[in-house]
C-alpha cells in the first residue's frame, strides 16, 4: 500500500507528496477549466501515468531479456469530453530505439498494452497506441 498526501493550497492548486519517497509534485486546474495551467492538471497526471507505466513495464520485461531500451520515448496526447467532463481519449506513441525485426518486438508491444494503468482505465476511454521501431 502506498499513501499519497495532498494539500489544497488555494487558487485551484494542490501539492501532493509520495509517502514512501517524499517526492512531491504540484497540480493546477487547466486553463480551459478555471485554472491557470501552471502545473500538471489531475487529468494530465492520468496521461502521464499511462505513458510512464508503458515505458516502465516495457523496460522491466526488456531487462529480463537483456534488451536495452534507453532512449525510448513516449508521447501521450489527452483529449477531453465536455459533457460530462472526462478524459475521452489518450493517444500514445512509443518510439523504440530497436529495429522493427527485433525478436522481442511482439512481447514488448503486448507488455505495453497490458501495463497496469492501461488495464485500469475504463473501457469507454479510447486508448490507441502506435509503436515506432527506430533502431
Amino acid at each position: 500500500m502506498v499513501q499519497i498526501s495532498i494539500d489544497y493550497t488555494g487558487t485551484l492548486h494542490c501539492d501532493a507528496k509520495h509517502g514512501p519517497s517524499g517526492s512531491a509534485l504540484a497540480t493546477d486546474a487547466p486553463a480551459d477549466n478555471q485554472g491557470k495551467g501552471e502545473a500538471f492538471s489531475p487529468t494530465d497526471l492520468v496521461a502521464t501515468a499511462l505513458g510512464t507505466c508503458i515505458a516502465t513495464t516495457m523496460a522491466i520485461v526488456a531487462e529480463r531479456h537483456q534488451v536495452e531500451l534507453k532512449g525510448m520515448t513516449v508521447q501521450v496526447q489527452k483529449e477531453m469530453a465536455s459533457d460530462p467532463r472526462r478524459i475521452s481519449r489518450l493517444t500514445t506513441q512509443v518510439h523504440i530505439p530497436l529495429p522493427a525485426d527485433h525478436p522481442q518486438r511482439a512481447l514488448l508491444e503486448q507488455t505495453a498494452l497490458g501495463c497496469p494503468v492501461h488495464r485500469s482505465l475504463p473501457a469507454e476511454m479510447e486508448r490507441p497506441t502506435e509503436f515506432f521501431w527506430e533502431g
